[in-house]
Parts: structure tokens; sequence; C-alpha cells
């Protein structure tokens, strides 16, 4: 299999409220909910870097779609990373995300492995880590 991951998907509780976070909150470009006049179609995307999107759909839609039966959320089954260039982004990000109305889980703060990194969850429980990695700093925008 060639790695062409194109878009990660978000089961969410209120399609609504989780686009509120995503696009107020923390900044991230959307058209908004399209396809509500389908059943189970209701969603919206975000661009996230060349090639790359976030999708939020309702947990009720992905189960549905994928015939597997709706089970409780886990916040550690995934990580989502948001590698930043330097060490201050990840306390902008960490304040961004609480004030979106994100719940900070581990302050950020110095890792093992040299780094500076905390973890935040949206408001359905999906586990972010904001990190500066300086053996992994992010490339230039495109």
């Amino acid at each position: 299999m060639k790695p062409r991951i194109t878009m990660i998907t978000l089961g969410v509780d209120d399609l609504e409220r989780a686009v509120a976070f995503y696009r107020d909150g923390l900044g991230l470009p959307t058209e908004g909910i399209i396809g509500q006049e389908f059943e189970h179609g209701a969603v919206a995307f975000f661009d996230l870097q060349a090639g790359l999107k976030l999708a939020l759909w309702p947990r009720a839609s992905l189960a549905h779609d994928a015939g597997l039966p709706q089970e409780p959320r886990s916040a550690t089954e995934l990580s989502l990373g948001h590698n930043v260039a330097a060490r201050d982004e990840v306390d902008a990000v960490m304040r961004q995300a609480a004030a979106a109305g994100g719940t900070i889980v581990k302050p950020a703060g110095e890792t093992f492995w040299g780094g500076y990194a905390g973890y935040f969850q949206d408001p359905d429980g999906h586990l972010w880590e904001a990190a500066w990695n300086p053996q992994l700093l992010p490339g230039e925008e495109v």
C-alpha cells in the first residue's frame, strides 16, 4: 500500500458544536456543514495542509456507513499530533484550544525526548497533542 492518506474523519456527537470548535475556536478553514439534505449525509470538511482534509461526521452516521454498531468514546484510541516550529507555539495552541472550549488534559511541558508538548481534547473527546520536536520540525506551509 502506498501512503495516500487524504482524509482524517472524526466522529462527533454534535456536528454544529464541533464545527464551531474547529472553525471559530481553532481557526481551521471550512465551508461549513454540507449534505444535510441526505440521511446520514451531514458533514463538514476542513483544509489542513496540501492534500489533507479533516472531516467531522456524526458518530451515528459514521457507524451506519461502516456497518458497525456505535460504541462508546475512547480518548486513548488515537491522538492527532500538531507539530509546531517553535516551543512557544505549543503554549499558544494550548491556550487557543482551551479558549475554544477544549479540555487541557496534560499541560505543556518538557518531554523525555527533548521537546515540549501538551495534550488537549476537543469537545467530543478527541485527543490532540501540540508538540515542538526539534528533530521533526514542520516544513514550510504549502
